[in-house]
């Protein structure tokens, strides 16, 4: 029995490299170790999470190289959360989304089915709702408005792994991630950039003036959702299930501005800045659905998850914070 682990050295993927391996699973990792944000810190972070991970340096779109893969790990389950990430990135560059995020998925769809898989746990997003949902999001709720070409990747995902489950009996399961924040985090994301700024002095801006909710969601919270779902079978008669993984507590721009500063002992410079093209007003996770499956229930309020992250940030970036 072994887990394949795409996007091994991403944040999400590093921390599930480490929970797999601790419970005593025989894991192999994938990362392409793209030049999104620094490669160093995807290294930085293998090596303070899993270094006993074995991770192979490969792209998904390298279709004989990752068949090669399959064929010797032989996993009977995937984790695949390697995506190319950002919501505003897929602005500028649509082409890397679509190889990444649809060929590279295909991919990975192909091989399940050929390879015997028995469980495909693939990496969705809360961008699916877009335009069409209202608070708390619930995964009945429609998904076919997304504000930005990610978001609309992550809702094909979802169909393409439907149509494999109808067509193939493919076991695959979807997380909608919620907005997911902890040590070793993503650069580009709000926890980290704020936190960096208001170490250093910065000016941070703040988006729609800072009239926004995010559903923040602790990696630990996140992880002990992947390790649930990937132990529960999908259900008959189509083996298909998404589930929402966040911690159903919208919390307000500003008060998630505060805990920051008085993590770091520093004031919060703000510029107010007009609404991003592709972003959303609010995010909130109805998790209902995931904690009748397996149990899934978040633990992990902004005010216990995010002075870590401003201490983390202050002892690995330093005076370049």
């Amino acid at each position: 029995m072994s887990i394949l682990v795409t996007g091994a050295a991403g944040f999400i993927g590093a921390y599930t490299c480490q929970a797999l391996a601790a419970r005593g699973e025989r894991v192999v990792g994938l990362d392409n170790y793209n030049d999104y944000y620094d490669p160093q810190l995807k290294r930085d972070r293998v090596a303070a999470l899993c270094p006993q991970v074995d991770i192979r340096t490969l792209d998904l779109t390298d279709r004989d190289g990752l068949a090669a893969l399959f064929d010797e790990v032989q996993p009977t389950r995937v984790v695949h959360l390697a995506a190319q990430a950002g919501v505003r990135y897929s602005l500028e560059n649509p082409h890397a989304y679509v190889e990444s995020n649809l060929v590279g998925f295909v991919n990975v769809l192909e091989l399940c089915r050929h390879r015997g898989v028995q469980h495909l746990l693939y990496a969705s997003s809360s961008s699916v709702y877009g335009d069409s949902a209202t608070p708390p999001f619930s995964e009945d709720q429609r998904v076919d408005r997304p504000r930005s070409l990610y978001a609309a990747t992550k809702a094909a995902n979802e169909l393409m792994a439907y149509t494999y489950a109808q067509l193939y009996g493919l076991p695959a399961t979807g997380l909608r991630f919620f907005t997911v924040y902890g040590p070793w985090g993503r650069p580009d994301m709000a926890p980290l950039l704020f936190s960096r700024a208001v170490l250093a002095g910065r000016s941070i801006e703040v988006f729609n003036e800072g009239r926004m909710r995010r559903d923040f969601t602790h990696v630990s919270d996140i992880v002990a959702g992947i390790l649930g779902a990937l132990s529960q079978p999908s259900a008959e008669p189509t083996p298909h299930q998404v589930f929402n993984l966040g911690n159903h507590t919208p919390v307000e721009l500003e008060h998630f501005i505060e805990v920051i500063a008085t993590a770091a002992g520093r004031p919060a410079h703000k510029i107010y800045r007009p609404m991003q093209p592709g972003d959303m007003v609010e995010t909130m996770a109805d998790t209902r659905r995931a904690h009748a499956a397996f149990g899934y229930a978040p633990r992990t309020p902004i005010e216990t998850g995010l002075p870590p992250v401003v201490q983390w940030c202050r002892e690995y970036f330093g005076s370049a914070a």
